[in-house]
C-alpha cells in the first residue's frame, strides 16, 4: 500500500474504532493495533525506510535486525505498537483482568502513533 492509503485505511480504523462501546475492549484494542500498524507504515513510506511493497504488520514478526531498522527510523511509533501487540494475548484472545485500563492504553498509544506519524519528517 501507499501512504495515501495507508493513511485512509487508518483513518476508516479509527472512524470505526470511535464506534466501541467501553465494554468492546477487544475491539478496541484490535482497533488500535490496526489502525496503528497504518499510520507506522505511512510514516516509514514517507521517510523512505520501506517501500510500498514491503509493509511491515506486526512488530514481532520482524527480525530483529528489521525491528532495529524501524527503531532507528521511529523508535516512538514502533514501541508504541509493540506494547498495543503485547496487549492482544491476554485482552483480545484471553480473558484478563484489567481489560478496560488495557483497552484504554491500546487508545493512548494509538494517539502517540498517530501524532507522530502525522509530523513532518
Amino acid at each position: 500500500m501507499n501512504i495515501e492509503q495507508h493513511v485512509a485505511a487508518a483513518e476508516r480504523i479509527e472512524h470505526s474504532l470511535r464506534k466501541c462501546r467501553a465494554e468492546d475492549v477487544e475491539m478496541q484494542i484490535e482497533a488500535a493495533m490496526l489502525a496503528g500498524t497504518h499510520w507506522l507504515n505511512a510514516a516509514l513510506h514517507r521517510i523512505d525506510v520501506t517501500q510500498p511493497a514491503s509493509d511491515a504488520f506486526h512488530t514481532y514478526l520482524l527480525t530483529v535486525n528489521e525491528y532495529r531498522k524501524l527503531c532507528v527510523a521511529k523508535a516512538d511509533m514502533v514501541r508504541a505498537l509493540s506494547e498495543i501487540e503485547d496487549l492482544r494475548p491476554a485482552f483480545v484472545r484471553g480473558n484478563m483482568p484489567g481489560a478496560q485500563a488495557a483497552a484504554d492504553r491500546a487508545r493512548e498509544l494509538l494517539s502517540v502513533i498517530r501524532l507522530k506519524a502525522r509530523e513532518e519528517p
